[in-house]
């Protein structure tokens, strides 16, 4: 089906919908990003689009009072949340998608970064993220969140427990990134991320090696996880 539009909410421009982006062409989605500290960001009807897409940052949903624009990108997912209609978060964003669900955000007291396996629950196993099931993802954050009440645990790692949560078939909360090309552009997160980094004592060289290790694969898997997902969505809410 073709003329679908996914509205996608970028907070740091290298940060973008990276592997993703293929399956949503093959679709039929056209994309159009906003992006934060730009006017059009929040513009608009957050009912309109087909497909919401959040992604990650470098900051914390609680954060507000640092950058006020959290606040009304809350707003926004939650006036979205109650359509019922396909929303998809991705590290920052999923964070932004469970505290909108009423669950708590918070510092997970581990800096969770480089590449490692998911394990997935039985409803994980179930659906789309099984592709993914023994496959090097990326994880990049240190905060965490609680189980929103009314959705399915699907994912954690040897970390963090929560990796994956989703409200039906519409609703995809992801705390990892599984979008992240390392063929292209991951130069740009180590530049970008260079001050956390170095604050963490993580070294880039072992990341970018393996980035390379690794990425086949997870592009490959993230692919076809993101090919099922868009085929059980739900339009009519």
């Amino acid at each position: 089906m073709a003329g679908k539009a996914a509205l996608v909410l970028r907070h740091v421009h290298f940060e973008d919908l990276g592997s993703f982006g293929e399956p949503l062409a093959g679709a039929g989605y056209e994309v159009l990003y906003q992006d934060v500290g730009e006017s059009s960001f929040l513009s608009g009807d957050p009912s309109a689009p087909d497909l919401l897409v959040v992604l990650g940052g470098p900051i914390a949903v609680y954060e507000g009072e640092k950058y006020p624009f959290l606040d009304d990108e809350l707003a926004f997912i939650g006036r979205r949340l109650d359509t019922g209609r396909p929303i998809l978060g991705v590290c920052l964003g999923a964070q932004l998608i469970a505290r909108s669900l009423g669950a708590d955000v918070f510092a997970s007291g581990v800096k969770e970064i480089g590449f490692s396996a998911l394990q997935l629950t039985g409803e994980g196993m179930e659906g789309p993220l099984r592709h993914l099931e023994g496959v090097e993802v990326l994880h990049w954050h240190g905060d965490t969140y609680s189980l929103p009440e009314q959705a399915r645990h699907l994912a954690s790692s040897e970390l963090v427990k929560q990796q994956a949560f989703c409200v039906g078939a519409n609703i995809l909360g992801l705390q990892f990134h599984p979008e992240a090309r390392t063929d292209i552009g991951f130069e740009r997160w180590l530049v970008g991320h260079a001050a956390e980094l170095a604050a963490a004592g993580i070294d880039p060289a072992r990341l970018r090696g393996d980035a390379i290790r690794h990425g086949p694969r997870l592009r490959a898997a993230s692919i076809a996880f993101m090919q099922e997902w868009l085929q059980g969505l739900r339009h009519d809410g």
